[in-house]
């Protein structure tokens, strides 16, 4: 996987360069100039779309395993810096937020379901998002090959999201095992519990169909609220798009990113879409550049911070939400010296009470094999 993404990485950066360099650097770069303030009003609107993102996060989790919406939101500002900065796919992220949801005293099974649902509601909102950006094309613009091509895409990521979603509720368990295991490490394994614990939280979160409808909805507003992002720019660069036009831009420019998903930042794909859409529109390559150059530094001011806040959250105390305020029993009334590891699918991060008496020995090479 890692030579994959390298290789995806290299790829993206020669591709990059090369249609910088046949766009003129300095047209592009003037072009960056023309935005002024407006790249300002970028970084702000995605700060913004993140935060509300935490939110539709949030909104998902059962009320007596929630956490907090400060939580959410600067976790959602974690999976953003390491999605879009560090050289992983764009999914290496959630699977990070979601072990450091039991850092705050969410249950290792609640917060690994979570994160699948909430990439479920994305993924479907972005779905529906590039559905209506290319029926406006259509309207705006007649049929075409990017139109087409599109379409081909929708075609193949509509039984995908559907099999993806089956995974999660029929007996995927050793396609969800592979997922954790290519895009997670093994502390973000280790801390999502077993994989029955995992299916039986995200059958509990799939039952409360307000919850999931609710994350969907907010999640689809998000999606237009990045369309400020190519709207503002566009402006500030002279080259004024209806906002019609900019969520055509939008919306098919983000599922060019999913597409290519793979590739670190999606180096080169969104450059090479950005370039196609404005085209539709009479922008020339060098504004579609600048365009993307605005875009990425929106990633990095809005992706560091949450780099940051990953390195903090990380040498802070695990926080326990089962323990009372003496610290020696959990909700059950179990003292923490009567728990041992129990390891189910290669993991042992769930406990159950200890069976009757063990001698130390016994409970020591348990340990050994845990």
């Amino acid at each position: 996987m890692k030579r994959l993404t390298t290789l995806a990485l290299i790829a993206g950066l020669c591709t990059v360069v090369g249609l910088f360099l046949s766009s003129g650097l300095e047209d592009v770069a003037a072009a960056v100039v023309s935005a002024g303030w407006g790249a300002l009003i970028v970084v702000a609107a995605r700060a913004f779309a993140v935060a509300w993102a935490g939110l539709g996060w949030f909104v998902i989790f059962p009320k007596d395993a929630r956490p907090t919406l400060g939580s959410s939101v600067t976790l959602r500002f974690v999976r953003e810096g390491i999605n879009t900065l560090l050289p992983v796919a764009q999914v290496g992220g959630d699977f990070v937020a979601a072990r450091l949801l039991t850092k705050r005293g969410v249950p290792g099974g609640i917060a690994g379901a979570s994160m699948f649902v909430d990439l479920m509601t994305q993924a479907v909102t972005q779905f529906l998002f590039t559905v209506a950006g290319v029926a406006l094309l259509i309207h705006l613009a007649g049929d075409g090959p990017i139109v087409r091509t599109v379409a081909g895409g929708l075609a193949l990521a509509a039984p995908a999201l559907g099999a993806f979603y089956l995974i999660q509720r029929r007996s995927g368990h050793k396609v969800i095992q592979a997922l954790v295991g290519r895009f997670a490490g093994s502390r973000e394994w280790q801390a999502l519990g077993a994989i029955d614990v995992l299916y039986a939280s995200l059958k509990r979160l799939y039952g409360n169909r307000a919850r999931v409808a609710g994350g969907m909805g907010i999640h689809l507003v998000g999606w237009l609220i990045g369309t400020i992002e190519v709207y503002v720019a566009l402006h500030f660069m002279g080259y004024p798009v209806s906002i019609v036009e900019a969520v055509v831009i939008e919306s098919l420019a983000q599922a060019v990113r999913g597409a290519a998903f793979a590739v670190p930042g999606a180096l080169g794909a969104q450059e090479g879409g950005l370039i196609a859409l404005c085209a539709i529109f009479g922008i020339p390559a060098e504004a579609a550049l600048a365009l993307s150059l605005v875009k990425r530094l929106a990633d990095l001011l809005v992706g560091v911070p949450g780099l940051f806040a990953w390195h903090a959250l990380e040498g802070s105390p695990t926080s326990d939400a089962n323990v009372d305020e003496a610290g020696s029993r959990t909700e059950t009334g179990l003292r923490r010296d009567t728990l041992v590891p129990v390891p189910a699918y290669g993991l042992a991060n769930d406990f159950a009470p200890a069976r009757a008496t063990r001698a130390d020995t016994d409970l020591g090479e348990l340990k050994k094999c845990a």
